[in-house]
């Protein structure tokens, strides 16, 4: 258990350093256990591993804030928990998935409470509010920025991937681009969302992850 510790601890340190041999040793380690761990949930292995895929995304941008005294494999589990939900809630489907994870895919998960007051739900609805309109101005100008670029593959990718709902297998067939295309369009996306979003000045209950 310790000498895997070492090795997690070792492998966030060459990912930080820019080792891109790294990155594919992450994901040679985890990726089978987090497909497993999605798929029991929706047994559609497409939608499987584009929420694997998203929870790594989602490592690679909280990195700068993970602390490597957590384990690794309960941290990307809580990413991917987190995914699955969203995707849940995305399809109308009521999640039957952990808030948190404290054990890995092995751990003892805990579940949120059913009931909400109406005042939480109020808020809800503002904050949600405030949340679209945010995100519309966002893509709005990463929209413009991709025209006067001229970078139509990549705005092409995001409307199939956001607009149509395409996984990425389909998105890169589409296209005629390989998946690693899509996944590199996707992460780019993402990370000029979470940048635009920033520079509007929203208070920090608006986006919370943002300000971790």
């Amino acid at each position: 258990m310790k000498r895997s510790t070492e090795d997690d601890r070792l492998l966030v340190s060459r990912i930080r350093d820019g080792d891109e041999a790294a990155w594919d040793d992450l994901i040679a380690r985890y990726e089978g256990r987090l497909l497993a761990f999605v798929n029991r949930r929706l047994s559609n292995r497409s939608a499987s591993e584009d929420i694997v895929q998203e929870a790594f995304v989602g490592f690679l941008h909280s990195l700068p804030n993970y602390d490597g005294r957590r384990s690794l494999e309960s941290y990307l589990f809580s990413i991917c928990a987190y995914k699955l939900t969203d995707h849940l809630r995305r399809e109308g489907r009521r999640p039957a998935i952990p808030m948190s994870a404290g054990g890995g895919s092995d751990g003892v998960w805990q579940f949120m409470g059913h009931d909400r007051p109406a005042s939480s739900i109020a808020r809800s609805g503002e904050r949600r509010e405030i949340e679209e309109e945010s995100l519309v101005a966002a893509i709005e100008q990463q929209v413009e920025r991709w025209k006067s670029r001229g970078d139509w593959a990549k705005l092409k990718c995001i409307e199939l991937l956001i607009v149509q709902g395409l996984p990425n297998k389909k998105a890169a067939a589409e296209l005629e681009i390989t998946e690693q295309q899509v996944a590199n369009f996707k992460f780019d996306f993402i990370s000029r969302m979470r940048t635009l979003v920033r520079k509007q000045g929203l208070p920090e209950e608006v986006f919370p992850e943002l300000s971790e």
